[in-house]
């Protein structure tokens, strides 16, 4: 499970910015939304919401970024353009196998070279006491490397900075770096992005295609996205034809041409959609939000299922607020014991503190001239009347009270055009 993720020059980023899911637990509400992992209190969800091109974005790529670091896939490491600085900081902590591990990393994006990397074990007792334990530590600046192994010191000074050590050394030499490793590609391979906008749908044919409770799962998921649906499965090449005699195919709706890319067309041609005991190609007769909706399906299943982390950019994007709440509730559930799900959005009625949300849960973004900030509900206390139990969010949202509020001046350009 994530606990943290913060980052330093990087992209829109050029000061230091903390998302933490680590649970308040003075504060009692909706315990089923916290998961306790040995004495660790975790969120299972986190919604982002703010302005267009304040950083919701560019966070998702961030945790892209460490997940393919981590899992050596060539990441996109890119420094904030204003900073003058070429070294992106980052650091993440996560919960792996029961134990709390935190990697830190310095990447010189000038020279494409790790410049700073820190791997620690965190130990907390039953006083809450916590106590860091570096396995590996190599700083090329400050010229300071440790770790058990004294092997390994020696091999540490003279390899490439050009990745992580547990991708340049021989991790069968050393048991740190393969404890190390184990740790940090058994987290990431639990990391699903999924982008609202261009969703691959091959996952959810690939489950349908399976006959078994998952393939009635997804069925399930995408019938509670449209009430006049009766069936959703993916079918075998003799009911394709027959039910595409007498329809066209040429093209369906150009706003399906990102899931249409996401799986080859013929595979879509198999999805098949049941209205009122009628089936009808689901490419040419479902809503975009019952296609998205479909996609969506064996990512929310598959997170719920094995415990992974499930990262949604726009979840709201197409989607009835409904089925949004929804979602966010089959993770916020006691029945999910260490499923993630942390999504961006707009809807400001997942501004809920009395029935969907923890205050720690809620996230904002936005930027002035300065910088770009990312920062929690919770942040704002209610000595400081800015939120109370029963407090109307959405009203003081719309007010500024959270910042993280759009100021289009679109009057000024109506007025331009009305007069040209």
């Amino acid at each position: 499970m994530l606990l943290y993720l913060k980052l330093n020059n990087y992209t829109i980023y050029n000061q230091e910015v903390e998302f933490s899911m680590m649970a308040n637990m003075h504060y009692s509400r909706f315990p089923s939304n916290v998961a306790s992992v040995d004495g660790v209190h975790v969120l299972k969800t986190a919604v982002l919401l703010g302005p267009n091109n304040t950083g919701k974005t560019n966070f998702v790529r961030a945790i892209a970024m460490m997940k393919a670091i981590m899992l050596n896939q060539s990441p996109s490491i890119v420094p904030n353009i204003f900073s003058g600085s070429a070294i992106v900081e980052a650091s993440i902590s996560f919960l792996e196998s029961g134990k709390e591990y935190v990697l830190d990393i310095r990447y010189d994006a000038e020279h494409k070279e790790y410049v700073y990397e820190r791997f620690a074990e965190i130990h907390r007792d039953k006083y809450k006491n916590v106590r860091t334990h570096v396995l590996l530590l190599r700083d090329i600046q400050e010229k300071e490397f440790m770790a058990d192994d004294e092997g390994l010191v020696s091999a540490m000074k003279v390899a490439a900075r050009n990745n992580l050590l547990i991708y340049l050394l021989d991790t069968e030499s050393f048991s740190t770096l393969r404890k190390i490793r184990e740790a940090v590609i058994a987290f990431a391979s639990k990391i699903d992005i999924v982008d609202m906008n261009n969703i691959p749908i091959k996952k959810t044919i690939d489950m349908l295609k399976l006959s078994g409770e998952d393939s009635q799962r997804i069925a399930k998921f995408v019938l509670n996205a449209d009430l006049s649906l009766d069936d959703f499965r993916y079918a075998g090449d003799d009911e394709v034809r027959i039910v595409f005699q007498g329809v066209s195919t040429e093209k369906s709706s150009p706003q399906e041409n990102a899931l249409q890319q996401a799986a080859p067309l013929t595979e879509m041609l198999h999805l098949v959609s049941v209205y009122h005991g009628v089936p009808v190609p689901s490419i040419l007769f479902d809503s975009t939000g019952t296609k998205k909706m479909a996609a969506l399906a064996s990512y929310v299943i598959g997170a719920l299922k094995e415990g992974r982390i499930l990262v949604v950019d726009e979840l709201d994007n197409s989607l009835h607020f409904r089925l949004t709440r929804a979602i966010i509730s089959l993770f916020n559930n006691e029945l999910n014991e260490n499923a993630q799900l942390i999504a961006t959005a707009h809807d400001i009625s997942l501004l809920d503190c009395n029935s969907l949300f923890r205050k720690e849960q809620i996230w904002f973004t936005h930027k002035d001239k300065e910088r770009a900030y990312l920062y929690s509900l919770s942040d704002f206390t209610a000595s400081e009347s800015k939120t109370r139990g029963t407090s109307d969010l959405v009203a003081k949202y719309r007010a500024g009270v959270f910042g993280a509020l759009p100021e289009p001046d679109l009057f000024d350009t109506l007025l331009e055009v009305s007069q040209s």
